[in-house]
């Protein structure tokens, strides 16, 4: 027990002062997560749209919010969540603009508010899940203005669960409010889609990813090339998350400073000067050097897909050239 504590086996104790303990590692996807509007990137029209709805006080009783893994659906349900139940001292009414921290702001961030709920559609799909909802919903919040159910993955419920959805969703008592995230909006029925406001959440454009990459690089005590940053950004294919486990990795590969050379050899892209000597291959109808050259870059960890993906783009830089 005395090594466990860190004294001395023999019962008694050190001269050094027990070092202060390391608070523990957050990976950039968490840690740089939004915590406002202001904070998203790429989906200025949504956030537009709801800053005029919530002005005029036309807020639905659900919100659908679609888009690719990672970025940033759940996120964007907590704050819509943290807007609709934003108090503190003169502000007694629904407002997106947040920016200082509300009473409940901290609990509903951290997923620990009694008002607002979240269930993950993934492991909860049973018409038994739902009827909880139901039930719940009948009575009104403890602390807050609304009581705010959020349904991740919200394609995965049953077919009964979602009928015994409906009526509730339709007509829900005027202190409840549901918001729902998927990333398969084909597999929500159409009954489910025509009662909620749909949100479409756009993949984030490349640069648009790479200027929000530099900042967090900053924040990190980093540096990245901007080669590296473009790398990492093209490579998310327009997912915030992605982007960011990628960046995390690469970091932590250079020891704080991410090359574009590093970030080829993490992710298996080919280099450009490959490439661009294949695609000269292939332009003057060389098969057999052209197969080698393919070989050659697989060899060294270049996933085919990703080769035939930047072979398109040199092609598309040459057509735009000539």
């Amino acid at each position: 027990a005395a090594r466990d504590a860190g004294q001395p086996a023999s019962g008694q104790r050190g001269t050094e002062a027990p070092q202060a303990a390391h608070a523990p590692y957050v990976v950039l996807a968490r840690k740089y997560r939004p915590r406002t509007f202001d904070d998203l990137i790429g989906q200025g029209a949504m956030v537009q749209t709801l800053k005029n709805a919530f002005a005029q006080g036309r807020i639905a009783q659900g919100y659908m919010l679609t888009g690719v893994r990672g970025i940033g659906k759940t996120t964007t349900a907590r704050i819509l969540a943290r807007a609709l139940n934003y108090e503190r001292d003169g502000i007694e009414r629904p407002t997106i603009d947040i920016a200082e921290p509300g009473r409940h702001c901290a609990e509903i961030m951290e997923s620990r508010h009694p008002d607002v709920v979240e269930m993950d559609a993934a492991s909860n799909t049973s018409i038994d899940n739902v009827r909880e909802i139901i039930e719940s919903a009948r009575y009104k919040p403890l602390l807050a203005r609304y009581k705010v159910f959020i349904i991740d993955e919200v394609h995965m419920l049953s077919k009964s669960a979602f009928n015994a959805l409906l009526k509730t969703l339709e007509e829900p008592p005027e202190h409840v409010k549901f918001i729902f995230a998927t990333t398969e909006i084909r597999k929500v029925p159409v009954t489910v889609l025509s009662r909620c406001q749909r949100f479409d959440l756009r993949r984030v454009d490349v640069p648009e990813l790479m200027a929000h990459f530099r900042r967090i690089v900053a924040e990190e005590g980093a540096a990245a090339d901007d080669d590296a940053l473009a790398l990492v950004a093209r490579a998310a294919e327009g997912s915030v998350r992605d982007g960011l486990s990628i960046l995390d990795q690469a970091i932590a590969m250079g020891s704080g400073r991410v090359s574009a050379d590093a970030v080829r050899a993490m992710l298996g892209l080919a280099d450009r000067g490959r490439i661009l000597d294949l695609f000269e291959q292939m332009m003057a109808g060389d098969a057999r050097g052209a197969l080698a050259a393919l070989s050659a870059l697989h060899r060294d960890g270049a996933e085919p897909v990703q080769v035939l993906t930047d072979l398109a783009e040199a092609v598309h830089a040459v057509s735009r050239h000539k």
